[in-house]
């Protein structure tokens, strides 16, 4: 009899296991955009996610995608497209050194005048393949057989115009190596240590006078008429995808904020932030990207003013996928630059390339996934602004693109 019993509350249990699995159904696991919304580390109503595939246009995960956005320096990313899209990959700036006097028996009747060109790389320490300027203007004399100088060393930096610095930046960040200003003259980064030097003019004048003595040429500093010019050097940088790979790769304000200014001088424009600024929205508004709350303020992303949505950096995306250079400037997960922890010993390690951004408060991606040849078949799109914990936010972004490509 006690068997019995045991038997049927056995069955009556095996039962009403069998009837809750017909009334709520198997299990289901959470999805991907699931698993990233639900994060505690992100504020879901101030992030955004879009990811696309490129073959078939379907938009995979939408979320938020509209929401104008702080994109901090994914911005770059939208930089270099621009700059890209008009120069080409080989475009190099030119800086050129010209003496304003005759050379006779030695001396030079004038100045040396050096015409800055607003290159981000000359003699920076990131792009040695740049040469240096200083010790070709050295040689360049010492060839011409000029032993004295009766005039100065001239810097014109005309090239650019407006303020060094955006006026939204913050404060904090203007005495640091990444706040550093844009000058027409750039030189070893504009940077000493993790310090923005304000004068990067003078800092080439002082090594051009240590190089001078050293190679025993005097420099009298007088002034001298200006009688007529001559090329005495051109220095050409490295071409421009090599700048713009070091940009995305060590995400480098200073070069961002360079190449902003270029966009505006090869359209015959002022090379000012604001006038690079304006043509690059115009670009963009030109190649039908949706603009509404995207606003534009710098190259480098380190203004809170600038405002992006998700679907506005999916088009850029979009509208670049198929230029090589453009797509090889994205860092890959677990490999390179500001990638280089993430997604680190996981399936998608240099499947995905992505430029990240990161100031307090905000975490953002946007870039590709890639195939076995490198090549993109998805666009990837992620804002965070308001965060709750990096750490935590990094991770979800990480688990949604792990359940997504699996």
């Amino acid at each position: 009899m006690e068997r019995i019993k045991k038997d049927r509350k056995r069955g009556l249990a095996l039962l009403l296991g069998l009837l809750l699995v017909f009334v709520a159904g198997p299990a289901v696991c959470a999805g991907p955009l699931e698993i990233f919304t639900s994060s505690k580390g992100i504020t879901p109503s101030q992030s955004a996610v879009m990811i696309t595939d490129l073959k078939t246009g379907e938009t995979i995960i939408s979320y938020n995608v509209d929401k104008p956005l702080i994109p901090a320096s994914i911005m770059k990313s939208v930089t270099v497209a621009g700059l890209l899209s008009h120069t080409g990959p080989s475009y190099r700036y030119v800086t050129d050194v010209m003496t304003t006097g005759p050379a006779v028996n030695g001396v030079l009747g004038g100045d040396v005048l050096v015409i800055g060109s607003g290159d981000p790389s000359l003699n920076s320490r990131h792009l040695m393949a740049g040469g240096d300027i200083v010790s070709e203007i050295v040689k360049a004399l010492s060839s011409k057989g000029i032993k004295r100088i009766k005039g100065k060393i001239k810097v014109d930096e005309s090239i650019w115009a407006g303020p060094a610095t955006v006026s939204s930046w913050g404060t904090g960040d203007l005495s640091q190596a990444y706040g550093t200003g844009q000058h027409g003259l750039n030189f070893q980064d504009n940077a000493n240590g993790g310090k923005s030097v304000a004068n990067p003019a003078g800092v080439f004048l002082s090594k051009m006078k240590t190089e001078l003595a050293s190679a025993g040429i005097v420099l009298e500093n007088g002034e001298m008429p200006e009688t007529k010019r001559q090329l005495l050097v051109s220095h050409q940088s490295v071409p421009v995808d090599e700048i713009m790979r070091s940009c995305m790769m060590r995400s480098d304000n200073q070069y961002a904020e360079a190449m902003l200014r270029t966009l505006a001088v090869v359209k015959n424009k002022p090379g000012s932030t604001s006038e690079g600024a304006r043509l690059n929205t115009d670009f963009w508004t030109g190649h039908r990207a949706p603009m509404a709350g995207v606003n534009i303020v710098d190259g480098s992303g380190l203004s809170r003013q600038n405002k992006v949505t998700a679907a506005f950096m999916t088009h850029v995306l979009q509208t670049m996928w198929h230029d090589p250079y453009y797509v090889s400037f994205f860092p890959l997960a677990g490999v390179e630059g500001t990638l280089r922890k993430f997604l680190a010993g996981t399936p998608l390690e240099s499947y995905i390339a992505m430029k990240t951004g990161s100031m307090t408060g905000i975490q953002c991606y946007a870039g590709y996934k890639l195939n076995d040849d490198y090549e993109p078949t998805h666009t990837i799109v992620v804002v965070m602004n308001q965060l709750v914990n990096r750490d935590v936010a990094r991770k979800s972004v990480e688990n949604m693109l792990l359940s997504l490509f699996k």
